[in-house]
């Protein structure tokens, strides 16, 4: 009873806030609002606010506000863990207030992020499951360098994904699931505490961007997610040497996946700088493709409804991986197979929805002939 009632408070707080800065859109929104809907990242129909991160985190500092009374043997270290992201949090904020703070400023602050969790709670990568890897990995700095990079390269997945409503959320939404369960299933209060209260602040938040999308997480949002998903996992594997390295790899299969084919394509098929966006990210040819019946329509709702509807494939797509991992936690060769189908099952469907060979098990609706479909854009080539 305790626990939900904590868990109650974390979504609570989360809705309100976030409420509140949907209500006050007028006096932030200069500052706060997307206003800018062309580009190859955006599509979404009207300014939005991009400060949704705010209301996670008022609900994970109530949940760790009231820790004391209702699970004190956890209290004080996720006091510790959420100042630690403060400074990926800090930066990501300040991007989507000022918009110009550079991508290696916002790397750097994510990786400060990760460093002050290694000093605060000694939130260290120990093995990697790979024999000289973990030989490695007992010297000090090299653990530090990967578990930094690591934590900085979940923390920029949960942003790239971040492109329609509910997606981000949603998947995180998964993730904390998968960490929660194997929390309690090996007895770590502390990860189980915190991955429920971050499930219970992004309900809070998803409230308000899903479907509608009144509001979006922002970089801060998303840096910060992406943070306490990663240092989470990373104490889930340092303190309970039961737990497969390769489970938090399988739970976040998709966002990370989604990186590292962007990269393969951005530098090795197109030439282009892995920095540089493109619009050609997974969901972004759902959206253009599976959902194009809608692509002429002008109107904001069938716009958002279409928004909307891209974030379910991708649930499913998460769900694939994360979901069959909470079954096999602790057998290493079972999530090594997991994690490589769906890469495999990952570049099947990209490589088919780029060349409009749709599954149609994939359509939730209609679309039109295969005959009548686009030129790629320039993006996708």
């Amino acid at each position: 009873m305790q626990i939900a009632i904590w868990f109650g408070l974390a979504l609570v707080g989360a809705l309100v806030v976030t409420g509140l800065l949907v209500a006050s859109q007028r006096w932030h929104g200069a500052l706060s609002a997307d206003s800018q809907m062309r580009g190859k990242q955006k599509f979404h129909a009207r300014a939005v606010p991009r400060i949704g991160g705010v209301g996670v985190v008022a609900g994970m500092l109530l949940a760790a506000a009231v820790a004391p009374w209702w699970a004190n043997a956890v209290g004080g270290d996720l006091g510790l863990l959420l100042l630690a992201s403060v400074p990926a949090f800090a930066v990501g904020l300040a991007e989507d207030l000022c918009k110009r703070v550079r991508p290696l400023w916002r790397m750097l602050g994510i990786m400060g992020a990760a460093v002050l969790a290694i000093w605060l709670l000694d939130a260290q990568l120990k093995r990697l499951g790979i024999v000289h890897l973990d030989t490695l990995m007992q010297i000090n700095a090299i653990a530090i360098v990967i578990t930094v990079f690591a934590v900085a390269g979940v923390s920029n997945a949960v942003n790239i994904i971040d492109g329609y409503n509910g997606l981000a959320g949603g998947v995180a939404c998964l993730i904390c699931v998968g960490l929660a369960y194997v929390a309690w299933r090996v007895g770590d209060a502390l990860v189980l505490h915190a991955s429920l209260a971050l499930l219970a602040a992004l309900l809070g938040f998803l409230c308000w961007n899903f479907p509608r999308g009144a509001i979006f997480l922002g970089d801060g949002g998303a840096y910060f997610i992406g943070f306490m998903l990663a240092e989470l996992a990373v104490l889930l594997l340092a303190r309970n040497p039961r737990v497969s390295v390769w489970y938090p790899l399988v739970l976040c299969a998709y966002p990370v996946v989604e990186v590292l084919f962007s990269v393969y394509r951005k530098k090795f098929v197109r030439g282009l700088s892995p920095g540089q966006p493109d619009g050609a990210h997974m969901h972004m040819l759902i959206y253009k493709r599976l959902l194009r019946q809608d692509a002429h329509a002008h109107s904001a709702d069938i716009k958002t409804r279409r928004n909307a509807r891209t974030s379910i494939y991708l649930w499913g797509l998460a769900a694939s991986a994360s979901l069959p991992a909470m079954l096999f936690w602790d057998v290493d060769g079972v999530l090594r197979v997991l994690f490589v189908t769906f890469c495999l099952l990952y570049v099947w469907l990209y490589r088919a929805i780029v060349r409009f060979h749709r599954p149609g098990w994939l359509m939730l609706s209609p679309g039109t002939e295969e005959g009548a479909a686009p030129a790629p854009d320039q993006d996708e080539r």
